[in-house]
């Protein structure tokens, strides 16, 4: 018996060392590093986490500045906020409470901000995502509203990017655990003059169409969890968690302060003109192992809401010219004798795509000369490779050009969810004829029919803002300026001023106001929302010009 037992132990140590040798150089076995963290933080006896706390949120893709180092902006604080995760039943709730009319209501935090859709309009936010269904309730009790299928994925990956999950996702059917080790110095301006570096290892695992990877320090504990994710304007986007103060609760340890990145976390890379990375923050202090609630069944109108094909509207606004609607933001195309300009290219490509069916059937044989993009928020430029990819030339506003030259309209293989440029690269993606930009004014025009492009200013939305207009059909084309989606305000917002004041000082002559959120509206009702704040009309003068006088 002996013999035969030190005979299996002989071929196990030599079956190790011959699966060491076959790992390639620079890799190692994943197993025990992953075994030495489920030991270090109590894995094994944790089937669900409930933690609260204050935290805050950030605005990806939503900066006043592009191509500068900064942060995305935080809209408000996330008070009394609370996550239950439960790996068992692959559950993920969310709840805070946040001040109402600043932001979309079916965003929760970070990536997702969608303008033109409901206005957030209570206080209690909830989010949950069960399997494959998703949703969130604006305030107690609210109808539940189902949420975007790219929402619905980056909430199932939160599932196994914490520490416990990570290791309990690494054992799935599938996961393919690698390994490798590297030495890694502190961050600059954050950990001091560090001169000795650390070695670390990082496991990464396959989770459907993600790589998921953890570094793990010399304490075995995961203290950065990292993915990419398909952002419709970047591509391949960085998406990573940052958890620390590992603390004891019970059998178990989890971290109270969390930082999560969305974009990339350094100021000096020289590779991206986009620097924005702080998404989700905070200090979660009460947690709760294992306090689990039974799982949050679909609600039956999730379970048969269907994300389909993008439908488009069309709304003939004059001869030629088209408000092309069915989503959360529009297209406006204008055609003109020999081509069809297009304003705003917002969401994604699959929009683009079905407005751009729709514009050949509506001017066939024409080709889509232009794309004029009002702004760099990345709501709004989602579709703009798609342009590019059919050969329009996007006009912008300058100060948006470095931007979109270095970090959007390039070569840059987009891995996670290819679109029509990373499978199809044209031989060329930035020479001249490519893209315009302009300082103040920029005219497109067939001898005919003339379609101004402005620059606005001064605006808090976002700087390099650009409106366009048509002098013969006095239509103002715009966006984030004057939305119809919802009613207007009770009191102009700045943007809405920033538009007053730039008619005025262009002097234009406005009949009807095509808005890239919502429908178009004469430009009576935009003087009645600006109420006593509009002191002057355009007014028919002599001769066919256009004045300003008091309104009536």
């Amino acid at each position: 018996m002996t013999r035969k037992v030190l005979g299996l132990l002989f071929v196990l140590l030599a079956c190790s060392a011959i699966l060491a040798q076959q790992l390639p150089t620079g890799y190692v076995d994943p197993a025990p590093l992953l075994a030495a963290a489920a030991r270090e933080i109590g894995e094994a006896n944790l089937k669900c986490i409930t933690f609260s706390g204050t935290g805050y949120s950030g605005a990806v893709g939503q900066a006043f500045e592009s191509g500068v180092n900064i942060d995305w902006p935080r809209i408000d604080s996330m008070a009394n906020y609370t996550r239950t995760i439960n790996f068992e039943t692959r559950t993920i709730k969310e709840e805070f409470d946040r001040k109402p009319g600043l932001n979309p209501a079916s965003w929760k935090y970070g990536l997702g901000w969608q303008d033109g859709t409901p206005v957030q309009k209570n206080l209690h936010q909830t989010f949950v995502v069960n399997g494959n269904y998703g949703w969130h309730m604006d305030g107690a009790g609210a109808a539940p509203v189902p949420m975007s299928p790219e929402d619905v994925e980056r909430s199932q990956l939160e599932i196994w990017m914490n520490p416990h999950g990570f290791i309990k996702a690494a054992r799935l059917p599938g996961a393919n655990p690698k390994a490798i080790w590297r030495w890694e110095l502190g961050e600059m301006g954050r950990d001091g003059p560090t001169t000795i570096p650390e070695r670390m290892h990082v496991v990464s695992i396959t989770m459907g169409k993600h790589r998921i990877d953890a570094t793990i320090n010399k304490q075995n504990q995961i203290q950065r969890i990292h993915t990419m994710v398909a952002e419709p304007a970047l591509g391949d986007f960085n998406y990573e968690h940052e958890s620390t103060n590992q603390q004891t609760f019970g059998d178990v340890k989890w971290p109270t302060a969390w930082h999560s990145h969305q974009g990339w976390d350094d100021n000096f890379g020289f590779d991206n003109v986009s620097a924005g990375h702080n998404a989700f923050g905070g200090t979660f202090e009460k947690v709760q192992p294992n306090v689990c609630n039974d799982p949050v069944p679909v609600p039956e109108s999730v379970r048969q809401a269907q994300a389909g094909a993008p439908q488009v509207t069309v709304d003939k606004m004059a001869d030629g010219v088209y408000l092309l609607g069915g989503g959360p933001a529009n297209s406006i195309a204008v055609e003109f004798r020999n081509f069809v300009t297009v304003f705003e290219a917002p969401t994604n490509e699959a929009r683009s795509l079905a407005v751009i069916e729709q514009i050949t059937k509506l001017a066939p044989g024409k080709p889509i000369r232009y794309l004029v993009s009002s702004h760099q928020h990345f709501d709004h430029i989602g579709g703009i490779r798609t342009y590019l990819h059919i050969g329009a030339t996007i006009v912008t506003q300058r100060r948006n050009i470095n931007f979109l030259n270095h970090d959007v309209l390039n070569y840059r293989a987009r891995t996670v969810d290819p679109d029509m440029v990373t499978l199809w690269p044209p031989t060329e993606v930035a020479e001249g004829y490519n893209y315009e930009s302009f300082n103040e004014n920029y005219v497109i025009t067939d001898g005919s029919r003339i379609m101004n492009v402005f620059y606005v200013q001064p605006l808090r939305h976002a700087e390099g803002m650009a409106m366009a207009y048509l002098p013969a059909e006095k239509i103002l084309m715009q966006a984030n300026l004057f939305d119809t989606h919802e009613p207007p305000p009770a009191a102009p917002t700045p943007s809405m001023t920033a538009l007053y004041h730039e008619m005025r000082m262009l002097n234009l002559d406005v009949a009807t106001i095509a808005p890239v959120h919502g429908k178009s509206v004469p430009m009576a009702a935009f003087i009645k929302a600006m109420g006593s704040a509009a002191k002057d009309c355009p007014m028919a003068g002599t001769g066919g010009s256009v004045v300003w006088a008091p309104c009536r």
